[in-house]
């Protein structure tokens, strides 16, 4: 394990993030161990607002299945994925492709180092401010090779039209709200784990007694709630205390979606206080 150098330490802190973001808290204190201990509600502005009529019909919904499918039927409709399946070209014979909230997640459990996943970081830094740490290879700064990758990827125009980051922000905004509404994961934290290989300075922030360390986890990150899986993905698996103003997506969120099965939690990044087992 890899012992962290001020130098290293001095260099993650200033790669964090924007000074700016849609919630109206500093992006320092939501990328920080101590927001997971005391979160605070979070919002993306503008959202829920902008489609009020969505929220007002999700308010008769009885069951988180209900919500899902109402959830499910208004992106279709908004966003003209029926008419892509239907017509798959359009008036001039051209192939049609719009992106979809859908596929960026179900490339993100192929390769969460692909151009569509880089559209997922680069709506979590938009959003939210918080700077991607790896996408191919760590990211230690803005003039890395590793950057210049990431803002190729997050930039390509296959994936990053249809409004993606307004439907981001919807599933952002629809999981907030199933939670609230539903206690669906119950509680305000949830214990999640996720297998890794290998520690690096640039994800030890500090390390603690009891197999206690805090990590810098990328901007966006899979976890699981079920130990057993985790241990599938590395030799060292983290346990994490994760507070659910942090979740994108979970299991149970939508009644249609190809992570079923996967007990996968998409979780918004920063610095988390972790438990460490080999």
């Amino acid at each position: 394990m890899t012992i962290v150098n001020n130098n290293t330490l001095k260099r993650n802190i200033a790669f964090t993030g924007h000074s700016t973001n849609l919630l109206g808290i500093s992006t320092a204190w939501l990328a920080s161990a101590d927001f997971n201990e005391q979160p605070c509600e979070l919002h993306i502005h503008g959202t829920r607002e902008a489609n009020a009529g969505l929220f007002d019909k999700l308010a008769g919904a009885r069951t988180v299945a209900e919500a899902g499918a109402v959830f499910q039927d208004y992106m279709s409709l908004v966003f003209g994925f029926e008419d892509e399946q239907r017509l798959k070209v359009d008036s001039q014979g051209r192939r049609r492709f719009r992106s979809s909230y859908l596929s960026l997640l179900q490339d993100w459990g192929f390769d969460s180092n692909n151009a569509q996943s880089a559209v997922l970081k680069g709506w979590v830094e938009s959003r939210f401010g918080l700077l991607p740490t790896y996408h191919k290879a760590p990211i230690s700064g803005f003039t890395t090779q590793a950057w210049m990758a990431y803002i190729q990827d997050k930039m390509n125009s296959r994936y990053h039209n249809n409004c993606i980051y307004l439907q981001l922000d919807l599933l952002y905004e629809f999981c907030q709200w199933v939670a609230t509404r539903f206690n669906t994961p119950a509680g305000s934290h949830m214990t999640l784990y996720r297998g890794i290989n290998k520690f690096t300075e640039d994800c030890v922030r500090e390390k603690m007694a009891g197999h206690r360390m805090i990590l810098r986890l990328n901007n966006i990150v899979s976890f699981t709630d079920r130990r057993s899986r985790a241990s599938e993905f590395g030799d060292y698996i983290i346990e994490a205390r994760v507070p659910r103003v942090k979740l994108l997506f979970f299991n149970d969120l939508l009644p249609r979606h190809t992570l079923r099965g996967e007990s996968e939690y998409l979780v918004i990044g920063g610095s988390y206080q972790v438990r460490v087992s080999y």
